[in-house]
Formats: C-alpha cells, structure tokens, sequence
C-alpha cells in the first residue's frame, strides 16, 4: 500500500519503514539476525521487493522455528503524511502478511515536533515490538 506524499525514501526494497520495523521485531524475538541478513542490499532478489512479502518470508521463518507471531505493536514517526486516515488499512495488510487478525496488529503515529532530521522532514522512523511465542528450546 503506497500513501501519497511530498516526501520519498530511498531503500533498496520500497522502503516500507514500519513493515521493516515489524520485521526486524519479530526476528529479534527469534533471535534470527537482522532484515540485512536475511534479505541483503547485495541480492538483487530483493531490490524493490514489497515490505509485506518480506514479513509472509519471515513469518515462514517463525513457523520453522515452531515459534507463532501473538501480536505487534508499531509506530511511525514521521511529520508527515498523516497515518490516521490509513491505520486500518494498513493493519489489515500487516496482519495478513503476519498471519494473524488484524485485532492484533497495532499501528500508530506520532511526529517528532519538529525536531532533528525527523522533524524537519528528511526522514522518518519506525519503533516496534512483537509478542512472538516460541516452543521450548
């Protein structure tokens, strides 16, 4: 899902900040490395791939670990666009991705008042956590 803005990103795939936040949760909590080990800037493979495919990969990952994904809780920060408008949407899609309901996919936003590179708009960031059940090792 794109959302209209004046701003773009740079990324090697579409730059999804809050879907690789997600990501990058949930590997965590697995202790399965980073997005960059899994898919690297160096393999073509993934150059402009969708951010949601990249979390149905990883969600394929916590299946082979015997591991579920319970719930996320994201936010974006960013001075613009507005998110508000689009939350809901884009929980549906984070959660299909993830395999799990939507009720357990949180989306939110929140700007940085102006401040550093965030605020004044040459970046945005993305925080998130993932409950991730994993069987005893």
């Amino acid at each position: 899902m794109s959302i209209a803005s004046e701003f773009g990103l740079r990324a090697h795939s579409d730059g999804d900040v809050l879907a690789h936040a997600i990501g990058e949760a949930v590997l965590g909590a697995l202790a399965l490395g980073d997005l960059g080990k899994h898919f690297p800037d160096s393999d073509p493979e993934w150059k402009g791939a969708s951010s949601l495919v990249l979390l149905e990969v990883i969600r394929g990952l916590a299946a082979a670990e015997g591991a579920r994904i319970v719930n996320v809780d994201a936010t974006l920060i960013a001075e613009a666009p507005k998110i508000a408008p689009h939350a809901e949407r884009m929980r549906a899609n984070l959660a299909h991705a993830l395999g799990i309901e939507p009720g357990r996919v949180s989306v939110k936003a929140t700007t940085n008042e102006k401040l550093g590179a965030v605020g004044r708009g040459e970046g945005i960031a993305a925080m998130a956590v993932a409950l991730v059940e994993v069987p005893r090792r």
